[in-house]
């Protein structure tokens, strides 16, 4: 059974940083392609980052978050992290974690992001 386990959201002031983790089981993770997506009420989700398995050595980011957001990997851990540093209120959202690999795509449930002061 394939699981993909957020955490690390919260309440935070703007200029402010999160680390968000992503833990997944069931599938061979260094294999997949990692991503985080986010999603604000009344829009639709998008992509906020992005990361190549196995080595993670291509990294794509939304123009909006490109120099404040950074996303790794932890194969060993199983683990895809996303960096969040100089957050604005326009980053609050639900914050998603996606594993990808040829057709298989999967997801997590989510972790709130709010960004208030």
């Amino acid at each position: 059974q394939v699981q993909l386990v957020e955490s690390g959201g919260g309440l935070v002031q703007p200029g402010g940083s999160l680390r968000l983790s992503c833990v997944a089981s069931g599938i061979r993770f260094s294999l997949h392609a990692m991503g985080w997506y986010r999603q604000a009420p009344g829009k639709e989700r998008e992509l906020v980052a992005v990361i190549s398995g196995p080595s993670g050595t291509n990294r794509n980011y939304a123009d909006s978050v490109r120099g404040r957001f950074t996303i790794s990997r932890d194969n060993a851990k199983n683990t895809v992290y996303l960096q969040m540093n100089s957050l604005k209120p326009e980053d609050t959202a639900a914050y998603y974690c996606n594993a990808k690999f040829l057709a298989s795509i999967n997801w997590g449930q989510g972790t709130q992001v709010t960004v208030s002061s």
